[in-house]
């Protein structure tokens, strides 16, 4: 769940964060009521507000397309964070430092408290040099003959590398000494060759930093600014740096107003710094590696729609088999992947450069769909003209389509596979047919006693101390019984907790799914009649277990084998039933009787 982060930590910090500050740094809220706020949905387009936060809950909730969560469920989502990420942004937010328990788990190379600091003064090293070397002029006038302006150069924080052997390693090793020089190392800023002697990796280079997701630093890439090879020189992975994760410009991307509604794959870092010069500010690169089926996972987190650009040629198309290969299984109903493929010699920095914004983003406009080009793909590898070449056509498209997780696209690549095989589709759709607007997940939820009481405990916390403690009931076969009593257990235990820190207790566990949409339930329920109500719900679920208790004492009796006081229990039930007239439960009637009638 937590992994190394002390449970007690996420309580506290969950605790001392308020979610309608984080969220209204970055959504405006307005107030809704006495008591929630509300505002568009940042996770889909909506015209009306149907986005509400709650500050008693400390919780959020979407009514338009059901998300909901809390401060770090909002943090991942919107930020789009791992989960330890987002646990250590809000503990900065905070001022707290994330502790680490000690366990059996491997150990694993971590970065050092400072490496990220070390990297930024790099990059201040590079584009320092930028503008003060003796080169500085030489190197100034090569942007400018690339189109690009100092503003673009800054933006994307653009550096040089001076050709001398030691100059980064001078300045950043001058306070540090050895520690530090191996630091560097460690990072891939220096080599070091047999003999023992250190160097620079980056040597009279145009230099491009690398920015996670949060902005920082992890790696360079270097361009030639000669006829030297290679042209470009990455970073080698390090402990901050995963070529096959990270994607160049999505940092600079997300930095723009609004929400990103697509983002264009392109093949290098010109590329996109050359489109930002041009006012087109989606684009992404790959670093120096195919385009991963975790770089599609990326994309997708950030975007609905990504469009792949290649070259025309027999290598791009390569490259773009591979990408739609990598991002068959990633490919969930509302996310949509295209491709565009240049005329033969150009890339996007060349093009944009020749046509303008205008032209370029009418390209981008008329890019195919994944399924146009997945069967234009296959149709050239497979004959369909001959019985072997429908039959591999056959196989190779049903592998395939299988990998994808969208029941939509599953679909519909289904049916043009049929199509194109000249079968029948087994799919009947009714000509009348209209599009369905997706519902919360909760709202296909059936309302059972057992679900209601556990919305309720979920969102009032203080409702554990009214319900009955009965462990008893743990017995019964009633579906939800003991997560029910779990969640009263942990209320008595730690009674300050908020809906938002409950819920965290039970992220990665199955249950969690469930919880979540319990927790978004609305029940007009009075504040006076809230105990009340919840009572009454929790009788019912006592109801049926002693309906079943009552069922089981009645096979007994058939057999004979009741005992004495299972006896005296049966004629208590039978009476029960009898007079059961009102919502009054069985359980609270026979109680004045039975006290012990848990106790079988």
């Amino acid at each position: 769940m937590a992994g190394q982060i002390p449970r007690q930590f996420i309580d506290d910090l969950l605790a001392r964060t308020d979610i309608v500050e984080l969220i209204d740094k970055r959504v405006p809220l307005k107030k809704a009521g006495s008591r929630n706020y509300t505002a568009c949905c940042p996770f889909h387009n909506e015209k009306s507000p149907s986005f509400t936060v709650s500050p008693d809950k400390q919780f959020y909730h979407c009514f338009g397309c059901g998300a909901h969560g809390n401060a770090i469920t909002f943090m991942m989502e919107f930020e789009q964070l791992e989960f330890v990420e987002s646990i250590e942004e809000l503990a900065k937010d905070l001022h707290m430092e994330v502790p680490r328990e000690q366990g059996n788990q491997p150990h694993r190379p971590a970065p050092q408290a400072d490496d990220y600091s070390l990297m930024q003064k790099a990059a201040d090293f590079y584009q320092q040099q930028l503008q003060q070397h003796s080169k500085a002029a030489e190197v100034q006038a090569y942007l400018a003959r690339r189109g690009l302006s100092a503003q673009t150069a800054a933006e994307f924080q653009l550096g040089y590398a001076p050709e001398s052997w030691d100059a980064l390693m001078k300045v950043l090793s001058g306070q540090g000494g050895k520690a530090i020089r191996d630091q560097l190392l460690q990072l891939k800023l220096i080599s070091r060759n047999e003999n023992g002697r250190e160097f620079d990796f980056f040597r009279d280079r145009l230099m491009f930093p690398i920015r996670d997701k949060r902005g920082r630093v992890i790696a360079f890439g270097g361009r030639v600014l000669g006829d030297g090879q290679p042209k470009y020189l990455n970073s080698p992975e390090t402990t901050l740096f995963h070529k096959g994760r990270e994607l160049y410009g999505l940092y600079e991307a997300r930095q723009q107003p609004g929400h990103l509604s697509r983002l264009l794959v392109v093949e290098g870092y010109m590329d996109v710094v050359a489109l930002a010069e041009h006012d087109i500010r989606f684009a992404v690169a790959c670093l120096g590696t195919a385009t991963t089926s975790d770089h599609i996972n990326t994309l997708f987190r950030y975007a609905p729609q990504v469009i792949c650009c290649y070259d025309g040629d027999r290598a791009g198309r390569d490259a773009a088999w591979r990408a739609l290969q990598n991002a068959l299984p990633q490919l969930k109903d509302g996310v949509e992947l295209n491709f565009v493929f240049l005329p033969d010699g150009e890339d996007p920095d060349s093009l944009v450069q020749k046509e303008g914004k205008e032209a370029f983003l009418a390209r981008l406009e008329q890019a195919q769909p994944l399924s146009q080009y997945l069967f234009e793909h296959l149709l050239v590898m497979h004959d369909v003209a001959t019985d072997a070449g429908k039959s591999a056509l056959a196989n190779k498209g049903a592998e395939l389509i299988k990998q994808i997780p969208g029941s939509f696209y599953r679909e519909q690549l289904t049916d043009k596979l049929d199509n194109l095989l000249g079968r029948k589709t087994q799919r009947t759709k009714p000509s009348n047919a209209r599009p369905v607007a997706p519902r919360p997940a909760s709202a296909n939820l059936k309302i059972t006693p057992m679900r209601r009481a556990m919305a309720l405990l979920l969102q009032y916390p203080s409702l554990a101390k009214v319900m009955p403690y009965a462990p008893e009931l743990a017995t019964a076969s009633i579906p939800g019984m003991s997560l029910l009593l779990k969640i009263q257990e942990l209320l008595l235990e730690k009674p300050e907790l908020t809906t938002a820190q409950l819920l965290e207790y039970w992220r990665d566990l199955p249950e969690h799914a469930i919880l979540l949409k319990l927790a978004t339930w609305e029940h007009q329920i009075e504040p006076e009649q809230l105990s009340q109500d919840f009572l009454d719900t929790f009788h019912s679920i006592e109801d049926i277990y002693l309906q079943q208790r009552l069922e089981a004492l009645e096979r007994k009796d058939k057999l004979k084998q009741l005992t004495q006081a299972e006896q005296h229990e049966y004629v208590l039930l039978l009476r029960a039933l009898k007079k059961q007239k009102t919502a009054n439960s069985w359980l609270t009637r026979l109680a004045r009787k039975a006290p012990l009638c848990y106790n079988h």
